[in-house]
């Protein structure tokens, strides 16, 4: 679901900024370098734009001084990493288009929305058949692990911070990602990120812990200190670009996930 703050947008922008580093990255894809002048903090894809393009703060900590002087024609947000008060503050002086990403779904019809709005509609198109293409390639865990008649599936959660620890719920991009693998979310049934503990990890016997690259670093000491609680669960360090970036990145996504799921296997 796409949501907009100005009806219409006058022809191709020819200055724009992106406040979400996977939408960073589609731009990038699609060929508007010239087009892109600003960038957040975390726009660490690609590299080169990362080294050499305007940062105008972090996804939640936007410098509006820095975006005016920047003079954009086209602002592109995303719900989830924006801070609505923030964009809306935007909105009042140039075109903000704000993306809502919860499944693979709205990310291809995101996808074609930014190519529509940048004029990049024929490449937006051949990259989302290209994405859907390498995704029917998925094997899910199910299909490698069956058990009598019935399919089995691993009771899975996936960590995205540490003190407290946060989890992906249900209705979130990462949940979506986790359902392509064949893994069973046990936090599926809350909302969005929820606080956890150890102990609901050890009530919902969590089969299989992965620990997300971002936004917190988990690092190997985090598996130790996790295996000496939770000693029947198996626990993985995972990339988390591949299970939560939403633009061009879903091309990699695939290949990395059925790697994933032969490891497990």
């Amino acid at each position: 679901m796409i949501f907009h703050y100005v009806n219409q947008f006058a022809g191709k922008p020819k200055r724009i900024v992106s406040l979400v580093p996977s939408q960073t990255e589609l731009l990038h894809y699609l060929g508007l370098e010239q087009e892109t002048v600003g960038i957040t903090q975390f726009c660490v894809h690609p590299v080169e734009w990362f080294k050499l393009k305007p940062k105008i703060g972090g996804t939640k900590t936007l410098n509006k001084e820095i975006i005016d002087r920047l003079a954009p024609e086209l602002i592109i947000a995303n719900k989830e990493e924006n801070i609505k008060e923030q964009v809306e503050a935007l909105a009042v002086d140039y075109p903000v288009w704000v993306t809502d990403v919860n499944n693979a779904a709205d990310a291809l019809n995101m996808i074609k929305d930014i190519g529509c709005l940048t004029s990049t509609a024929d490449k937006a198109t051949a990259l989302v058949a290209e994405i859907r293409k390498r995704f029917n390639s998925i094997v899910p865990i199910p299909a490698l692990l069956k058990f009598s008649t019935a399919v089995y599936q691993l009771k899975t959660a996936y960590l995205i911070w540490r003190k407290p620890y946060m989890a992906a719920g249900g209705n979130t991009f990462i949940n979506d990602m986790l359902c392509q693998c064949g893994f069973n979310n046990v936090f599926e049934n809350q909302k969005r990120y929820p606080k956890i503990t150890v102990n609901d990890l050890k009530t919902f016997d969590c089969e299989l812990l992965l620990l997300s690259s971002e936004p917190y670093p988990f690092k190997q000491q985090h598996i130790d200190e996790l295996q000496f609680q939770l000693p029947k669960t198996k626990i993985v360090l995972v990339n988390g670009e591949m299970f939560s970036w939403y633009g061009s990145r879903l091309l990699l996504a695939p290949g990395y996930l059925n790697k994933l799921i032969n490891s497990i296997s």
